[in-house]
């Protein structure tokens, strides 16, 4: 059976389940990779993972496997990969915003650089906020601080909510450790520290484009701010210092980026030896969680249901995160066994369709069509994972990686939760929602795939 048949049907199960039968993506995810498996002749699942490199006599196994197996491995596989780093980036992001210290770093931040720039610091805030946290709950987090200094100043109200979103949405698409650009890291061979730098400087890059964007229809189509809400939930003095608040967020950051540094540039060095082992990725994340969990119990003393309830919240987001994520894993390696990877490659040699454009394409077509950015990444990881293995790149497969996260911006809409989050509480229409939050994403998006097409002639990286 033709391996683009066999995506088609995948991809309609996985598009329609979410849209029109309103299935959670863990259930359509699993159906179509359910699907796509019993459509797969063995004959053609072995002879895909024999291009793949896989012995004989593996490979004859795999293929005579049963159903409820094949995919019970693959979600094994999926789960152990990421499940400890979904589970680690969860508990940091949820004790960063229970001990105040999130709300520490914004008020330092507007303290430092005024209201007058303001806009620029929600942006900032947002893109260091959004490496551990979500984006719903950034934006949830920065938008009253936002919503009453418009109402103190009467202006650039639409401006302050598009700069939170453009620089939260970006990492959150681009920076592990959030699930989407952590599935791609580990699906495509690239190692977390290249993700993290790459991602950061291009986050950074479309961020300001989004906040340009903001900046100019804000002066044409301002939007009055709504009632002023209570912005801050403590005073300072029960909040933890600046100091201590950066470090569950900067320290993963520090140890992971620096041993891909320290590999490329002091490869005998004893950091290297030691950055081995603390920049290992589960290391790092685990470092920052007791970091970020010391200011918990910090702040709720001898509270101990408190705090056994802020864990339970955690960790309870995370498990429906790696559910989903490692459902995309299991619909990625079911596709790989068809043969779609060569089947792709073929296609992009005999019509000259490059990767990256290719990548950056189906993932904003997924995006589209089903709402989810996170989904919209592992499914199309999962497409064109084996044409990355499959043709040898001229460049880094971290561009890919980042061609996918671009993609992935394209276009918010009606079905996805975070355009009705936006709306919702910044009390924007849905026309302006759209014009707004919608718009600008696209652009960032496709401003950020353009970065990755001159990046990837300039700087190949091979």
């Amino acid at each position: 059976m033709d391996p683009l048949l066999l995506l088609a049907v995948g991809f309609l199960i996985v598009v329609g389940g979410i849209t029109l039968a309103r299935l959670h993506p863990f259930l359509a995810l699993v159906i179509a990779a359910a699907g796509v498996s019993l459509l797969t002749p063995a004959a053609q699942i072995e002879q895909a993972l024999l291009q793949q490199g896989v012995a004989a006599g593996a490979a004859a196994t795999r293929a005579a496997e049963p159903l409820g197996v094949k995919l019970g491995a693959l979600f094994g596989r999926s789960a152990g990969q990421l499940g400890l780093l979904i589970a680690l980036a969860s508990i940091v992001g949820s004790a960063l915003l229970a001990s105040g210290a999130a709300e520490r770093i914004v008020r330092a931040t507007l303290r430092a650089f005024g209201e007058s720039r303001a806009v620029w610091v929600f942006g900032v805030c947002g893109f260091v906020l959004g490496i551990p946290i979500f984006f719903d709950t950034v934006f949830l987090l920065l938008l009253p601080l936002a919503r009453t200094l418009a109402a103190q100043t009467r202006r650039r109200y639409l401006l302050s909510v598009l700069a939170i979103a453009a620089g939260a949405t970006m990492t959150h698409s681009l920076v592990p450790p959030t699930p989407g650009p952590l599935f791609a890291a580990r699906a495509l061979g690239v190692d977390l520290g290249s993700m993290m730098i790459g991602g950061l400087l291009l986050g950074a890059a479309t961020a300001l484009v989004g906040i340009l964007y903001a900046r100019w229809l804000d002066r044409r189509q301002p939007v009055p701010p709504p009632p002023a809400v209570a912005a801050t939930s403590g005073t300072d003095d029960s909040l933890p210092p600046l100091w201590l608040a950066v470090i569950p967020i900067t320290l993963p950051v520090v140890l992971i980026g620096g041993l891909t540094v320290a590999r490329t540039f002091a490869p005998a060095s004893p950091a290297l030896r030691f950055l081995e082992q603390a920049g290992e990725p589960n290391v790092a994340l685990g470092l920052a969680a007791v970091a970020a969990l010391a200011l918990l119990v910090r702040r709720r003393g001898r509270d101990r249901n408190a705090l056994r309830q802020d864990l339970q919240t955690a960790l309870g987001d995370a498990g429906a995160i790696l559910f989903v994520t490692a459902a995309g894993g299991v619909f990625g390696g079911v596709l790989q066994e068809t043969g779609v990877g060569a089947r792709i490659a073929a296609l992009a040699q005999a019509y000259q369709l490059g990767v990256l454009p290719l990548a950056f394409a189906v993932t904003a077509l997924i995006r589209v069509a089903q709402g989810s950015a996170t989904v919209a990444m592992v499914t199309s990881v999962g497409m064109l994972s084996g044409v990355v293995a499959a043709a040898p790149l001229a460049f880094h497969p971290v561009y890919v990686a980042l061609a996918i996260g671009c993609g992935s911006k394209l276009v918010p809409w009606m079905n996805d939760s975070g355009f009705w989050v936006v709306a919702r509480t910044a009390g924007l229409t849905e026309a302006q929602t759209f014009r707004g939050f919608s718009v600008m994403l696209a652009l960032m998006g496709s401003a950020g795939f353009l970065l990755v097409l001159l990046a990837a002639w300039l700087l190949p990286l091979a």
